[in-house]
């Protein structure tokens, strides 16, 4: 009988030890997840400009001069530029597009005017539907 009685108190040894057995196999299935579908991601291509000569100037070009004291002169083409107001600026490279929207108007600001003044115009050719805007650059400086 002595043999029954150390039976009911055995003690339960207890584990100070982690099963890595589970998150070795929970690591090994997520390697080859990301093994598999590395190849399919695709890298994101910017578009980034670049500043030199054109390859090809438009034959007709809008041209937005903003001055230091944010006042603005438009002009076709080199010709002589002609004082605008903002108010007036989207109805006025309209009328110089002649109805073909292909027609690119370039803003031209000088070098200490706030980049709001820029932006102001911007968003007036932008309202008006304009669709090529570009801003002008000097190279070298």
């Amino acid at each position: 009988m002595p043999a029954v009685a150390t039976r009911g108190r055995s003690r339960r040894r207890s584990m100070n030890e982690i099963n890595m057995v589970p998150f070795i196999d929970v690591m090994l299935v997520l390697l080859i997840i990301f093994m598999v579908t590395a190849p399919l991601i695709t890298t994101g291509v910017v578009d980034l400009p670049s500043v030199g000569p054109s390859q090809q100037r438009a034959q007709t070009v809008v041209e937005v001069i903003v001055a230091a004291d944010e006042t603005m002169k438009i002009r076709i083409d080199q010709q002589e530029p002609a004082a605008v107001t903002l108010a007036q600026l989207g109805a006025r490279v309209r009328s110089l597009q002649a109805g073909n929207a292909e027609v690119p108007v370039v803003i031209s600001a000088d070098r200490q005017i706030k980049y709001d003044a820029v932006m102001r115009v911007m968003a007036t050719l932008q309202k008006e539907r304009v669709k090529r805007v570009a801003l002008a650059v000097k190279q070298g400086e």
